[in-house]
């Protein structure tokens, strides 16, 4: 997830920790719980703890992570906003690219992962309505129960008449899966495993506790991650202290959510790069980036279960973890790119309140969405499908496909 006011410095992230806001003693409790467990763990380990493990207690530990706590995540009073909390230009822009979709696999799902707030889910039913194109079911993995609660609450304060075509998953569905599959902004929250050179050599970057504190410890890189990343980039070239993370949970879910689609088309977006750009060598701090309340670091040893912590995808990887599960690329553009061929500035024409207080809004919502500074470079937007033969209108005013 990505603060939408602090795009344009998301390659800029500070490490001074004292510019956050301080946490109340309610939030300092909560926070020194999921420390205690991770410190236990770390204990069990042999004093270091493997990052995407670390990552994957601070963001989902039952009860305790970011994520699976009941802390307010999304939107002006949370850490961070998405593009669905904007406004509803975003969802009426994917509706419009839903639509030709469904009319080929008739009797279609959607299946939107993560689902966050819920703003999507409403935002996208109601559109896929006025199109005349409602899905028979709309499916919401989502693991959080507090998640799932706020969802439920907002769509039936939203779209009530059509919270009954909602359905809540606790895994993928089973094979045979026939329509659309929707993750706005997943793929960043999945943990990764981080890496750097030292001494020439490659190191997995590991987790451990010092003198009160978490704190990176480096342990030689095994082999299956050493064979890996060499498939990857040019290890002999990388120069020494580069530090980098490689997101396999995403890979993996990815060839499993590939498994299960009979027809369809999976539509991720994220904010990320192709291979060359994400592993280049001026980027060599990595790419984590953590949000607490509206501000931008990169730690993700402190405020463990306050904070989110992400880290930008690298696109090439998921495009071939995909067309090696038999899948196929169909489009990979920037989200500008993406909204401007689905209507985006037609749609904000022709908004149902006449009220210009509503056009300025709208306005703004546009900007933040696909301003080069804002979402609209940054955010990249990847079609995959499964026998799919209907032309993906969102990638036909531009199509990256070749930079990966």
């Amino acid at each position: 997830m990505v603060d939408s006011h602090v795009h344009s410095n998301l390659g800029q992230a500070v490490s001074a920790t004292r510019v956050l806001p301080v946490p109340d003693a309610q939030e300092l409790a909560h926070s020194e719980v999921l420390a205690e467990l991770i410190r236990r763990e770390i204990h069990d380990a042999g004093g270091h703890l493997d990052f995407a493990r670390f990552m994957q207690l601070a963001l989902y530990a039952p009860g305790l992570g970011y994520y699976s706590a009941g802390l307010t995540k999304f939107g002006a009073c949370g850490d961070f906003v998405t593009a669905p909390e904007l406004g509803a230009l975003f969802a009426r822009c994917l509706a419009h690219q839903c639509v030709p979709l469904m009319q080929e696999l008739g009797n279609a799902d959607v299946l939107e992962v993560g689902a966050g707030s819920g703003a999507l889910a409403a935002d996208l039913l109601r559109e896929l309505e006025c199109l005349e194109q409602l899905p028979r079911t709309y499916y919401i993995l989502e693991l959080s129960a507090d998640l799932r609660q706020r969802q439920a609450q907002r769509l039936a304060q939203q779209v009530p008449h059509l919270a009954a075509r909602v359905q809540w998953l606790d895994t993928l569905p089973s094979p045979g899966f026939r329509g659309i599959v929707v993750a706005n902004e997943v793929l960043d929250a999945m943990p990764v495993q981080r890496f750097c050179i030292k001494d020439g050599a490659l190191q997995r970057m590991d987790v451990a506790w010092e003198n009160g504190g978490f704190v990176w410890r480096s342990v030689p890189a095994e082999v299956a991650l050493s064979r890996v990343l060499a498939a990857r980039l040019d290890l002999a070239t990388v120069p020494d202290g580069y530090i980098s993370e490689i997101n396999l949970q995403a890979e993996a879910w990815l060839r499993s959510m590939a498994a299960v689609l009979e027809h369809g088309v999976i539509l991720l977006v994220d904010y990320g790069y192709g291979r060359a750009e994400y592993f280049h060598s001026q980027r060599s701090a990595g790419t984590l980036l953590c949000h607490y309340r509206h501000r931008a670091h990169d730690n993700p040893l402190v405020l463990v279960g306050l904070q989110d912590i992400t880290s930008h995808v690298e696109f090439t990887a998921m495009a071939e973890a995909a067309t090696d599960a038999g899948l196929t690329l169909l489009g990979y553009t920037s989200q500008a790119a993406f909204l401007a061929a689905n209507g985006i500035t037609q749609l904000a024409e022709t908004p149902q309140d006449p009220d210009p207080r509503r056009q300025i809004a709208l306005m703004q919502e546009i900007k933040k969405l696909t301003l080069p500074q804002e979402m609209g470079e940054l955010f990249k937007v990847m079609a995959l499908g499964r026998g799919m033969a209907t032309p993906m209108v969102g990638f036909t005013l531009q199509d990256r496909r070749g930079r990966l």
